[in-house]
């Protein structure tokens, strides 16, 4: 059992001008929802646990994560409203968020709702600004506090200082999680933006020092990066691909990723640790191709297992493609 915490809320799209405003679209989203979502979608049986509002927005991504196979028999049903985040890509079709609404439901979460959660799940995966607003903060770490040690503990960032300006409040929610994390997913995006100091190599030096087992920086066109205690960084290239944009690769990447290790046995700490390159490879080789799928449509329209599972790398001279 897999267990994916964090905010789902509704991401809204600019679809052109009209004569008195903007044409807009809105479409069901969150990092975390989108984790769940591609879990589903790669065959694994997720289990949410976010605040859900009851509003006309809350209910449709209730319905959306039952729909996909998602099960909701953890998620609070707060009484507050469902967070609205306007997506503005730019030409080369990577997106900013602006987040309208401040007490939703996605903060709403307490640690009195922690009970609701199985204390013999195999994962929690934990991520974006829910770990970095309160009081949903202190109630995911109450939870990782509680199964530290129980499950495997995978955190994905995902910084959004157009969320939660307040830098500090996202280092010391990194600094909090790595040595009660097992798997950290984390893009040079996040780096630039908390780290500027550190080169991704030296932020994997950092993390594994502090206690992760595995530690994944994606970097976008320049491909993943990823290294254990004991195995040094491995590097897989970008795929080549006509990018329609690049909203929900990264949730993307981490669903696919903990799915195949799920699948092959590989979602323990200890096997984590174990990992070597032929078995990093392929495992990050899975996540790239379904993060690839999700880059070549628009919005976070995360692949099932057939379509990865129909997709392979194709080497050519000078060139890494997908081949569809």
């Amino acid at each position: 059992m897999i267990i994916v915490c964090g905010e789902a809320l509704f991401d809204v799209f600019c679809d052109g001008d009209t004569p008195g405003g903007y044409a807009l679209s809105a479409k069901v989203g969150g990092s975390p929802f989108n984790v769940a979502v591609g879990l589903a979608r790669l065959g694994l049986r997720p289990v949410y646990f976010g605040g859900l509002s009851a509003d006309m927005f809350g209910r449709k991504l209730a319905a959306t994560l039952a729909g996909e196979g998602v099960d909701l028999s953890c998620a609070p049903r707060p009484a507050a409203p469902t967070a609205l985040v306007t997506v503005d890509l730019d030409a080369g079709g990577v997106p900013a968020y602006t987040l309208y609404g401040g007490a939703t439901a996605e903060r709403a979460v307490t640690t009195e709702d922690i009970g609701r959660v199985p204390a013999g799940a195999a994962a929690i995966h934990v991520g974006s600004y829910c770990m970095a607003v309160e009081p949903v903060a202190s109630a995911l770490r109450a939870l990782v506090a509680r199964q530290h040690s129980r499950s495997v503990i995978a955190f994905d960032p995902n910084a959004r200082l157009t969320i939660q300006p307040d830098r500090n409040a996202w280092t010391s929610a990194i600094a909090w999680m790595l040595p009660r994390t097992d798997l950290l997913k984390i893009s040079d995006e996040d780096l630039r933006l908390l780290y500027p100091e550190l080169t991704p190599r030296a932020f994997i030096a950092l993390a594994l020092q502090a206690g992760v087992a595995l530690v994944v920086v994606t970097r976008g066109g320049e491909g993943v990066l990823a290294a254990t205690a004991t195995l040094a960084p491995v590097e897989l290239p970008a795929l080549k691909i006509d990018v329609a944009d690049t909203v929900g690769a990264g949730d993307t990447f981490q669903a696919a990723l903990l799915a195949y290790l799920s699948r092959h046995g590989l979602l323990t700490r200890g096997a984590l640790a174990a990992l070597d390159a032929r078995a990093l490879r392929a495992a990050l080789d899975f996540a790239a191709r379904a993060a690839a799928i999700t880059c070549s449509r628009r919005g976070a329209d995360l692949p099932r297992l057939d379509e990865v599972l129909a997709c392979e790398r194709v080497a050519g001279p000078g060139m890494t493609t997908l081949d569809t």
